[in-house]
């Protein structure tokens, strides 16, 4: 069995920079965008990241199943990151661009632009997601694959939530009339840049080795019937949507804790450049920071006590301590550091986990039905993504308008509460339940190298035969 050399692990790790570049200012920065700078209400924000994602949710299965019908020199999944990587900065773009439209045309504008960007995020991350599964079929291996995916997809998060508001800042500064949505799109055009580059990186660093078998011919309906009843799928799916709700609103009430429960926004003046680093920049830093101390600790820690042992201890421990943020205040500045550092490194753990455990799925799925169909199975993972994201993101809109919020104004005692809710019980509830529905998880690390020796003795003995 070849192992994964350092290179290539590398090259894996340079698609979810590019990716979560963009994640992240989806995540954290969108809906404040369109509230406070491209000029539309939370409440409308919310619904339509409900339409959107939903429709994009629907997308993730088909193209997983084209991704696997695809047959390619290249491979299967690899060839996407070559044909998509454009498109996915052009509409990155477009998508934090103000066009000088009424309230409605606006809105109209945000579902057109959002809507296709999701496409081509889908086009290019199901693939890429995919691509882990048949890179190597060392179970080691895979973990360590996916600590350095999302080591670079934390750098990468790092790198938008360090420089965003100073970027932003700088080329407001610059423009003839201190135009902000101008600078928003600027700063876009900086990440498309880099992101797509970093996606070319990938195609040409990386390998395809695990082939479906050699008799298995293309049948969709089969596939989808064997995923119906894969019970490891339909669990990790849920703890899935679970944990990104956990992320998703506590990354996208961040900007609106920092702007509107404090009074002091300014943590510190870079001396050389005179740019101000927020509170919110810096919180946001240090939770990603953490976050690639979590995806480190993964392996070590699930090599000890197991995949799942290890994704439960660290969601309840995140549930428990977002709870105690709730009575945080802006006095306790130190510990409301401390907080998010331990609450993100618990964060961090997972996610390496989630998608390895999504390729021991695939081995597991081909195992009990003699089918591969790993761009299906990894396109549940981004669907769940999308699913949590989803959720989180709509609930963060409504929430904001159910207690009141208006951008650009002094809120209200209740709005205060309503965003602290976000950053702390909401949340908290999101972990509990992804903890809740991983108990039910049963591919354990001894039963997964079990079924790793019997596809190898079948692949050995089906070539031997041929």
């Amino acid at each position: 069995m070849e192992k994964l050399k350092l290179k290539e692990k590398i090259g894996y790790g340079f698609g979810d920079f590019a990716s979560s570049m963009f994640w992240k200012m989806f995540g954290v920065y969108l809906l404040f965008f369109y509230t406070d700078i491209f000029g539309i209400s939370a409440a409308a924000v919310g619904t339509m990241f409900l339409v959107t994602r939903i429709f994009d949710g629907i997308n993730d299965p088909i193209m997983g199943i084209i991704a696997d019908k695809t047959n390619t020199v290249w491979g299967k999944f690899r060839p996407y990151l070559l044909w998509v990587a454009i498109p996915f900065g052009i509409f990155g773009v477009l998508t934090f661009t103000t066009p000088q439209f009424s309230t409605s045309g606006k809105i109209i504008y945000a579902y057109v632009t959002y809507c296709l960007m999701m496409i081509v995020y889908t086009a290019i991350n199901v693939p890429y997601a995919s691509l882990m599964g048949v890179m190597t079929s060392n179970l080691k291996d895979r973990t360590s694959l996916a600590s350095y995916r999302f080591i670079f997809a934390f750098a990468g998060s790092i790198l938008v939530l360090a420089t965003a508001e100073p970027l932003i800042d700088y080329f407001t500064t610059i423009s003839d009339s201190n135009d902000k949505q101008q600078a928003w799109q600027y700063t876009m055009i900086v990440y498309a840049l880099i992101a797509t580059g970093f996606f070319l990186g990938t195609f040409y660093l990386t390998k395809e080795r695990i082939r479906p078998p050699r008799d298995q011919k293309t049948a969709i309906k089969k596939d989808l019937k064997n995923l119906a009843k894969n019970k490891p799928w339909f669990v990790l799916l849920a703890a899935g949507v679970c944990s990104l709700i956990f992320n998703s609103i506590r990354d996208g009430s961040a900007i609106y804790y920092f702007k509107y429960y404090f009074e002091n926004q300014d943590a510190f003046l870079l001396p050389v450049l005179e740019i101000a680093i927020t509170f919110s920049t810096l919180y946001l830093v240090l939770g990603q920071a953490a976050n690639i101390l979590g995806v480190i600790l993964a392996k070590p820690v699930s090599d000890k006590i197991g995949k799942k042992n290890t994704f439960i201890g660290a969601m309840l421990l995140a549930s428990f301590l977002s709870c105690i943020f709730f009575f945080l205040g802006e006095s306790d500045t130190i510990l409301i550091f401390a907080f998010q550092i331990l609450i993100s490194i618990c964060a961090g753990i997972i996610f390496p986990l989630l998608w390895s455990m999504y390729a021991d799925i695939a081995d597991f799925s081909e195992w009990e039905t003699g089918r591969r169909a790993t761009g299906l199975i990894f396109s549940s993972s981004s669907m769940s993504q999308k699913m949590g994201w989803t959720l989180g993101g709509a609930l963060t809109g409504w929430i904001l308008a159910f207690y009141g919020f208006e951008a650009n104004t002094i809120q209200t005692e209740a709005t205060k509460t309503g965003i602290r809710l976000m950053m702390s019980f909401l949340p908290a509830a999101g972990a509990l339940l992804s903890a809740f529905f991983l108990i039910f998880y049963r591919l354990d690390d001894k039963l997964m190298l079990d079924i790793n020796r019997d596809l190898t003795t079948r692949k050995n003995n089906s070539n031997s035969i041929s």
